[in-house]
């Protein structure tokens, strides 16, 4: 799914839609939805805009709310993960938090293995491989940062 695609969808997965999604950037709910719209070249969200969109779906529980951020990302090549905010990590010691690791890296072989079965991966598979690499990106950014905050 490319950025577009995927800023519409959330938006539109937003509780009340685009309609209550516009009320809350301070925008008509016409507006956004041109500028969210695939089909009309004219119009685009500012990153700003995007940003807001991406904020207000991640503060409502919207199921992928990140998912625009990971397809812009993925046109350029790369990937990203959670930084968890500090009230936010484990506080068990840091041989569980390599355990998690290991376990989400695990998961992700599990996935490619279990796709890999009949020879092919289909773009189902492939979703839910992705999914795991995001898992386990943000277990390896939980780690890092528990590091980080050792060292301070």
């Amino acid at each position: 799914m490319n950025q577009h695609d995927a800023l519409y969808t959330v938006a539109r997965a937003y509780p009340g839609g685009i309609e209550a999604l516009s009320q809350c950037m301070g925008i008509s709910a016409n507006v956004l939805r041109n500028k969210l719209s695939p089909a009309i070249a004219s119009h685009y969200p500012s990153f700003e805009e995007v940003s807001a969109i991406i904020e207000l779906c991640q503060k409502a529980g919207v199921k992928d709310a990140m998912l625009p951020l990971h397809a812009l990302l993925t046109r350029h090549g790369m990937a990203a993960f959670v930084v968890p905010l500090p009230e936010q990590i484990a506080q068990d010691d840091l041989s569980q938090t390599v355990c998690r690791v290991m376990s989400q890296v695990g998961d992700v072989a599990e996935a490619v293995s279990q796709s890999l079965l009949d020879g092919k991966i289909t773009a189902s598979e492939a979703d839910l491989i992705e999914r795991e690499f995001h898992d386990a990106l943000s277990a390896l950014g939980e780690w890092r940062e528990r590091i980080r905050r050792l060292a301070q």
